[in-house]
């Protein structure tokens, strides 16, 4: 079974739309979407080494530009979108002391959390609801998705081919792994303010 599954993902990220599936998914991650774009971008840049640093860059755009939707979520539509996606995090009871946190350490929280596994949207709609400075939030947002994209691209492009080898004998862990990762991230993103 994860035989099939790998070989269906090395060929999804070998298509001519594989690009354009990552930007799609980096961007929605940073406003609505649960799953990180990580999922597309490994096996991408397996089966492409030299496009790692290009698809870093893919995700880097769209996930800032996702995170300026998150935003505009929070800053536009908290009283029915952005509500509900802080409510489903488990956020809503700690707004309170969020918004006192976050008037003395907002940068703070923008780089930490933009490199965890902990869901971006939350970031990018706590920052427009807090009426954080916009232009302030891009740039951290450029610089923690960026650094976690590009680490990404690095590490791939060191031991890539010792990442596919392992990969192709042990998917099935890795894939486990990955989704605990994710299940981390929203557990993390529920108990941690």
């Amino acid at each position: 079974m994860f035989e099939k599954l790998y070989n269906w993902t090395i060929s999804l990220a070998e298509s001519r739309h594989a690009t354009w599936a990552l930007a799609g998914v980096a961007f929605a991650e940073s406003s609505i979407f649960p799953l990180p774009p990580d999922l597309l971008l490994l096996p991408m840049s397996l089966a492409q080494p030299k496009k790692a640093w290009f698809y870093a860059a893919v995700c880097t755009v769209a996930s800032v530009l996702g995170g300026a939707a998150g935003y505009a979520i929070g800053a536009l539509l908290y009283d029915t979108l952005g509500q509900w996606i802080i409510n489903l995090y488990g956020y809503a009871a700690k707004m309170d002391a969020l918004k006192a946190f976050y008037a003395q350490w907002g940068w703070a929280f923008i780089l930490v959390k933009g490199l965890t596994p902990i869901p971006y949207k939350l970031v990018t709609i706590v920052s427009g609801l807090l009426a954080y400075n916009f232009a302030l939030f891009m740039a951290l947002s450029l610089i923690t998705r960026g650094a976690r994209f590009f680490i990404l691209a690095a590490a791939m492009n060191q031991f890539g081919d010792l990442f596919r080898y392992w990969m192709e004998k042990h998917f099935g862990t890795f894939v486990i792994g990955l989704l605990a990762i994710v299940v981390l991230g929203f557990y993390l993103a529920a108990k941690i303010a």
